[in-house]
């Protein structure tokens, strides 16, 4: 079984890593003695990470499944194994009008924030159930907790990737992987745009350095939780996000349970901490 409160000699593998909060991500980890592998389809700044931090880099195109398994099969071929997956590769189009909505841009974005996702997922359970054990953390946004009308494609795709990971997590709680999001507020990085900058620095509108959600996910990481929903907000400390229960049925006999099938947890009871 992997134990993961000390990453020192374990691999981390994260996607999204040549900028933003997958280099903070990066930095953070080899920092504490992992063995980080940098991907991203910028294989340039990739491998001006992996150099500064002693890692390695490997380009991929994340939403396309051939890509994301062969990068993490190059992975385990070089560092001898994958512990830890961050899935934080993802763009935004700022698109609110849906009748102005491209074809191409939605299947791009598609392809990156919702497709790689899953198709990162499964390359990482395959590649931990071979390790005993390891950890996923997947980026969504507090987007994907909330109504963003902004861009409401992006904002869809954030809530994938919450129930995405909320839903594996207690199928794979079994084979010791853990499986979370993390879901900050407005952070520096290239989504946010220098117009939009300017503009929340005018109205004094803090935005969060990059460096504080690697160390959020550092935290999820080894601390062990699992099936939770992080956020991060300026001035605050990481907290995982608490879903308010669904009803369930009136009917005699049901008393408000919910459907068989569903009482599953990472224990055998679902939602313990998240409900």
């Amino acid at each position: 079984m992997t134990d993961l409160t000390n990453v020192a000699g374990k691999v981390a593998l994260i996607t999204g890593g040549a900028s933003g909060i997958g280099r903070a991500t990066c930095e953070r980890f080899a920092a504490a003695g992992a063995h980080v592998c940098v991907v991203d389809f910028d294989v340039v700044g990739a491998q001006a990470v992996a150099s500064a931090i002693g890692g390695i880099a490997l380009q991929a195109d994340c939403g396309d499944r051939v890509a994301v398994d062969d990068t993490f099969a190059q992975c385990v071929a070089q560092l001898g194994g994958i512990d830890i997956a961050y899935l934080n590769a993802g763009i935004a189009i700022g698109v609110a009008d849906l009748t102005q909505l491209d074809d191409s841009v939605y299947e791009r974005i598609q392809r990156v924030n919702v497709d790689g996702v899953v198709f990162g997922a499964r390359a990482a359970i395959r590649a931990m159930e071979a390790r005993g054990g390891g950890a996923i953390v997947a980026t969504s946004s507090l987007a994907g907790l909330i109504a963003f009308p902004a861009d409401p494609i992006y904002d869809a795709g954030k809530h994938f990737v919450v129930g995405l990971m909320r839903s594996l997590a207690p199928t794979l709680a079994p084979k010791n992987i853990t499986a979370n999001t993390v879901n900050p507020g407005l952070t520096d990085t290239n989504i946010i745009t220098a117009d939009a900058k300017k503009f929340l620095a005018d109205v004094q509108f803090p935005i969060m350095p990059a460096s504080q959600i690697a160390d959020a996910v550092f935290e999820i990481v080894t601390t062990g939780v699992t099936g939770e929903c992080w956020v991060c907000q300026a001035g605050r400390p990481p907290v995982p996000y608490q879903f308010r229960d669904v009803p369930g049925p009136r009917s005699e006999g049901a008393q408000g349970r919910r459907p068989p099938g569903l009482n599953i947890t990472r224990e055998g009871t679902f939602g313990a901490s998240a409900h």
